[in-house]
C-alpha cells in the first residue's frame, strides 16, 4: 500500500536518523523493527486522517442537510482522494530526496532541498487553485453529474479548489519533517485539524444550515490550520527541518530529482480514483441515457428494463454500489 511505500522509500534511501531529537526516530542505533513502527505507525494514522475528511463531511450533510447535498458530497470523494493521492505522491518525492541528503550528512543540500520543495509547492497550490477553479464545471460535465445534484456538487468543489492549497502545503510540510524522523508532529497537527474540521461541519452545516458549502468551508479552513502549525514549526524551528523564506528558490538539479522520484508516485497514489472516476462517469452516463429514452418511449419499461439491469451489472455497479455503502456505513459509524 501507500503507507508501505513512503516508508521504505525513507528507509531505503537514505531516510535514516544519524541524530535522534525529541520526536524523531532514531533508525540506526537500537532494534530496527521497534524503530521502524514507531517511525511508520504515525504516518498511517495520518494518511487514515486525510481520507476521513470527506467522510465527516458526508455524515454530518446527510444527517443535517437534504439528499441532494448528501450525493453531492458523496460524489466528491473520488475527484478530491485523486487530488490528495497525488499530491501526496508529489510530497513524497521530495521527502526522499531530503532524506538521501540527509542520510549521507548532506546538510547544505538539504537545505536547497526542503527550500526548493516548500517553494515548488507554493507555485503548485497556484496553478492548481486556478486550473482546478477554471474546469471544475467541465469536469462535473465530464463526470455527468445529475442535474439535480449539479448546483451543489458546483459549490462544493468551488470551496475545494479555493482551498487546495492548504492540501499541497500540508502534504509538502508534512513529507518534509518525515524525511527528517518526524512523523509525530505532522500526525499531531492532522488530528488537531481533524476534530476542527467535525465541529465546524456541526456548527456550519447543523447549527446556520449552510449545506456543502458550509462543508466545503468547514474542510478548508481545517486543512488551512494543520498547514499552518506545519509551516509556523518550520519557521520557528532550530533543527534541520527550518524554514527561511529568504532562501526560498528552486535548485534545477534538486527539482528534476523531485519530479522523478514524485510524479511515479503521485500517479500511482491516484490511479484507483481515476479508475473509480471512470466507472462513476459510465454508469452516470448509462443511466441518463437510458432514463430518456424510457421517458421518451425509445425504450419500453416492460421489455427492456432487465437489459438495462443486466447491461449495469456489466458495468460492475454492484462493486460500485458496493463502494458507496462502506463509505456510508464507514462515515455512519463515525458518528457513534
Amino acid at each position: 500500500g501507500e503507507q508501505t511505500f513512503v516508508v521504505f522509500c525513507h528507509l531505503w534511501n537514505g531516510g535514516i536518523m544519524k541524530k535522534s531529537t525529541s520526536r524523531s526516530v532514531d533508525l540506526v542505533n537500537g532494534p530496527i523493527i521497534p524503530g521502524i513502527l514507531r517511525f511508520a505507525f504515525p504516518i498511517f494514522l495520518g494518511q487514515l486522517l486525510q481520507q476521513l475528511y470527506n467522510l465527516a463531511d458526508a455524515w454530518v450533510v446527510g444527517n443535517f442537510a437534504d439528499n441532494n447535498a448528501f450525493a453531492a458530497v458523496s460524489s466528491a470523494t473520488n475527484l478530491t482522494l485523486l487530488i490528495i493521492g497525488f499530491f501526496n505522491g508529489i510530497a513524497l518525492g521530495g521527502g526522499v530526496v531530503i532524506s538521501r541528503y540527509f542520510g549521507a550528512g548532506d546538510q547544505e543540500n538539504v537545505e536547497k532541498a526542503i527550500h526548493t520543495n516548500f517553494l515548488l509547492g507554493l507555485i503548485a497550490s497556484v496553478l492548481s487553485t486556478v486550473v482546478g477553479l477554471l474546469l471544475v464545471p467541465h469536469i462535473l460535465v465530464w463526470m455527468k453529474v445529475p442535474e439535480s445534484v449539479l448546483p451543489d456538487s458546483l459549490c462544493y468543489f468551488n470551496f475545494y479548489f479555493a482551498g487546495v492549497s492548504t492540501i499541497i502545503m500540508f502534504n509538502i510540510c508534512m513529507a518534509i519533517m518525515q524525511a527528517l524522523g518526524d512523523s509525530l508532529r505532522p500526525l499531531y497537527y492532522l488530528a488537531i485539524a481533524s476534530v476542527t474540521n467535525v465541529v465546524l461541519d456541526l456548527i456550519l452545516v447543523a447549527g446556520f444550515h449552510l449545506g456543502v458549502g458550509g462543508a466545503a468551508f468547514a474542510t478548508v479552513l481545517a486543512q488551512g490550520l494543520s498547514a499552518a502549525l506545519c509551516i509556523l514549526r518550520m519557521l520557528r524551528g532550530k533543527d534541520a527541518a527550518r524554514l527561511e523564506l529568504r532562501k526560498l528558490r528552486l535548485y534545477p538539479g534538486i527539482l528534476s530529482q523531485v519530479l522523478l522520484q514524485g510524479l511515479p508516485a503521485g500517479i500511482q497514489g491516484s490511479v484507483v480514483s481515476i479508475g473509480n472516476l471512470v466507472v462513476q462517469t459510465n454508469i452516470n452516463t448509462y443511466v441518463e441515457e437510458c432514463i430518456a429514452k424510457f421517458i421518451v418511449g425509445q425504450m419500453d419499461i416492460d421489455t427492456e428494463w432487465d437489459a438495462f439491469q443486466a447491461e449495469l451489472k456489466n458495468m460492475n455497479i454492484d462493486r460500485y454500489l458496493e463502494i458507496i455503502q462502506t463509505t456510508y456505513d464507514a462515515s455512519a459509524f463515525a458518528g457513534k
